[in-house]
């Protein structure tokens, strides 16, 4: 007779509780994903690379219009937190001292995708959708592309477009923000 072992789902609370007593270190890769406390994948040299240059460009880009938060947790009500790669938040006087981000606050969220791209699919993207963030893209790596979710409708984004390598990048929360999807793929391709 096989044993069914139980699984202990915990709380944003519990889960922040653990990581103040010392049961995470900082050099553990772990987010909480509805309940169930999931290791990162592991990243690699391109992962990095990509997370520096497209986190450069997005600061140019937003200058005195948002603030970037590079690997900044964000919390999915009511069971996950999440670390995406970076995060554009809306300019808020407390500069988010005071409270954390809620959806309204968050103009875009981006994973980057070497190992982790249909985790990030079917996993990370159906949480901000749930939770009403406006737009999430996924730097696919591998494919050369980047996949861009928009318009939240009862838990489901309602438009995906997938900008292929010479394509154009527009963020819909802020006008005017435009760029080759080549310079969030490939970070030679930046001047």
């Amino acid at each position: 007779m096989k044993a069914e072992l139980a699984k202990r789902r915990f709380t944003i609370e519990e889960y922040e509780r653990l990581a103040e007593t010392g049961i995470f270190s900082e050099d553990d890769r772990v987010e909480l994903i509805a309940g169930e406390v999931a290791p990162m994948t592991p990243i690699g040299r391109r992962h990095v690379v990509a997370h520096a240059a497209l986190n450069a460009l997005l600061t140019r880009q937003l200058a005195n219009r948002a603030i970037i938060w590079p690997q900044g947790a964000l919390r999915i009500e009511p069971d996950s937190e999440l670390q995406p790669d970076l995060v554009a938040l809306r300019l808020r006087p407390d500069a988010y001292l005071d409270s954390d981000p809620n959806p309204d606050d968050i103009l875009l969220v981006v994973e980057i995708a070497d190992t982790s791209l249909s985790a990030d699919r079917t996993v990370k993207i159906p949480l901000y959708a749930r939770a009403g963030l406006r737009e999430a893209w996924i730097v696919d790596l591998v494919n050369e592309a980047v996949e861009v979710y928009r318009t939240p409708v009862a838990g489901v984004y309602r438009d995906l477009q997938r900008v292929e390598r010479g394509g154009l990048l527009t963020l819909s929360a802020v006008p005017g923000v435009s760029f080759p999807v080549l310079e969030a793929i490939e970070p030679r391709a930046r001047g």
